[in-house]
């Protein structure tokens, strides 16, 4: 069931009864019903607009918000709450993925992301076993943890190369974080850029819920998939690029809106490894682009989608281009085995301390051993982590 409602329509149902939301213990006991107690789309609306909003979003008095319950049961609700925006602008819908329990006097709501959806989540006959397996993961350490490795692929077939037509920019434009790049061309087909389980958000808006607390959020779809929690590997159809703007936006030329978030909110997607390829931003929303080794692709560039960067592994920037000395140890003054070309994927097995060098990335004394038993410095080496990244030797 959809129901649309404008904020000022609830105000009055909020006002005369206690609203519970994220902060009620785990195993409060359920009362019984209370005639008072609004909605569960009032109680998901009221949560879902005061949550905080970016620069770039419309105000609360300029947006409707859509509250899809798809499962329902007893005193339990599972769905998605989305504010549509104005359709003559480039600012996106933003949203949620929702499940709620009536207790006293309100609703407990918990939102994808936050610990307490994953709480609700363990507990509700609404979430089926392998989806409850993803929901109820803890949140995410966040990029600020100094790991930005996601395990993604970009989001359309490994071996294509498309276009990045617009480089690191907001979800909703122009507003910080730049979360989100656009891309087009190659078969046009939209693919999971990792497994995970898939959500419809509105038309033309799939979000897929990860591990790691990441999810992607993929927009302006055609022939887009309706899901409700299906299991997705990395590189499932989720549908073609397109100019579909049905939840609000615009969109100038068919692609894909692809968004990065971790937890309950969209970040950064500069610093993250997505298909080999590092993200950047620019001076402006629009701008940056995208480093494969010391390969630089811009706004416009073409990207080549070389799959997912393994836990264990990096990708060598010579910081220049031509190749990269192994060694017999870690450290220069060791006999020199050969090289590894620029751009090239390599397995770590270990990390110890040598020589300090200094890379695109700054100064190391770091050395990773790889799985050939060479060494070379990290500081030429794109891992995606502060520090070593399969342990120390």
């Amino acid at each position: 069931m959809v129901q649309i409602r404008r904020w000022v329509g609830i105000a009055t149902a909020l006002l005369a009864a206690e609203l519970v939301v994220a902060g009620t213990a785990a195993h409060a006991a359920p009362a019984a019903p209370d005639a008072a107690r609004p909605s569960v789309e009032e109680a998901v609306t009221a949560k879902l607009l005061g949550q905080p909003r970016t620069t770039g979003e419309a105000h609360a008095d300029e947006s409707d918000t859509r509250v899809t319950v798809t499962r329902r049961s007893g005193r339990w609700a599972f769905g998605t709450a989305v504010t549509v925006t104005s359709h003559d602008r480039d600012v996106h819908p933003t949203g949620a993925i929702f499940i709620a329990r009536a207790e006293a006097g309100g609703w407990r709501v918990g939102f994808d992301g936050e610990a307490e959806f994953g709480a609700l989540a363990a507990e509700s006959p609404l979430v089926g076993k392998q989806e409850r397996e993803v929901l109820t993961r803890a949140p995410g350490t966040m990029y600020a943890g100094g790991d930005h490795r996601t395990g993604m692929a970009l989001p359309f077939a490994v071996g294509q190369t498309w276009t990045l037509t617009s480089g690191p920019h907001g979800w909703g434009g122009s507003e910080l974080p730049y979360s989100s790049i656009d891309l087009a061309g190659g078969d046009q087909v939209v693919r999971a850029a990792r497994g995970g389980t898939a959500y419809t958000m509105c038309t033309g808006w799939i979000r897929v819920i990860h591990d790691r607390g990441y999810s992607t959020d993929y927009y302006h779809l055609w022939s887009s998939i309706s899901v409700n929690g299906a299991a997705v590997g990395q590189g499932a159809y989720l549908g073609y690029t397109g100019t579909d703007v049905t939840c609000g936006g615009a969109a100038y030329g068919r692609h894909v809106h692809f968004g990065l978030r971790q937890n309950s909110a969209y970040v950064p997607i500069a610093g993250h490894g997505i298909g080999k390829w590092v993200f950047e931003n620019g001076a402006a929303a629009y701008q940056g682009g995208a480093r494969h080794g010391s390969t630089w692709r811009g706004a416009g560039g073409a990207v080549y989608n070389y799959g997912v960067l393994g836990f264990n592994q990096a990708v060598v920037d010579a910081n220049g281009g031509g190749t990269l000395t192994r060694r017999s140890g870690p450290g220069t003054g060791y006999a020199a085995l050969g090289s590894v070309s620029d751009g090239a994927t390599v397995t770590v097995s270990c990390s110890a301390n040598g020589t300090s060098h200094t890379g695109r990335y700054g100064t190391t004394a770091l050395w990773n051993r790889l799985s050939d038993g060479s060494w070379v410095s990290d500081a030429y080496l794109w891992t995606g982590v502060n520090g070593p990244v399969n342990g120390w030797c």
